[in-house]
């Protein structure tokens, strides 16, 4: 039982290290945007 929240304990804190890490490294001058803003063409073939 121990073991198991020490592992679940772990995990826990791995992940929330990631995502720090992630954001704090973060740039988005490098990044291209993941979705962009494209007036819909009806009817248009190409």
């Amino acid at each position: 039982m121990r073991n198991t929240l020490l592992l679940i304990f772990a995990f826990l804190i791995l992940m929330i290290g990631s995502f720090v890490w992630f954001v704090l490294t973060w740039d988005a001058s490098k990044e291209e945007p993941v979705s962009s803003i494209r007036p819909i063409q009806i009817g248009a073939t190409a």
